[in-house]
């Protein structure tokens, strides 16, 4: 069950790609069930992932090493902040992604520094953080009427 949840359901087993892979895979959950903006479910199940996924993370810790490419948890947890309360729309979801990935593998403003937190906390704070600067701006591209 540990490793179930740190690969996102086994995402994490299918080498590289696997974290932008398993991004993909909560978008396209997220389209696909057209949730309300003001859903309730995506704060709850985004407090669970971030639970599960910084003590699985620990847990996998001693026997893949810290913050392994197999664990994709931080991802999902990291485009689910990116996306909390953004309207599902396709050019928001698309936007937010690439935003989140750009901030999660650049590593910019402090991002590399949380990475550093021991065990399940530094996998998840980077992306985190990641997830919170995405969200920002998101925001900022659909309050000026980019799109």
């Amino acid at each position: 069950m540990i490793k179930s949840i740190a690969t996102a359901g086994g995402i994490g087993y299918i080498g590289k790609g696997a974290g932008t892979a398993a991004a993909v895979a909560y978008c396209t959950i997220l389209f696909f069930l057209q949730a309300s903006h003001t859903a309730l479910w995506q704060p709850l199940v985004l407090a669970a992932i971030l639970i599960t996924g910084v003590w699985s993370a620990g847990v996998l810790e001693k026997s893949w090493g810290h913050d392994s490419n197999k664990i994709v948890i931080d991802e999902v947890a990291g485009l689910m902040i990116t996306l909390l309360f953004i309207p599902v729309n396709l050019k928001y979801i698309l936007t937010g992604l690439l935003l989140f990935r750009f901030f999660d593998i650049v590593k910019p403003l402090g991002i590399k520094k949380a990475e550093r937190l021991p065990k399940g906390w530094g996998v998840m704070a980077d992306d985190v953080l990641a997830g919170i600067y995405a969200h920002m701006l998101l925001r900022l591209i659909i309050a000026s009427n980019i799109f």
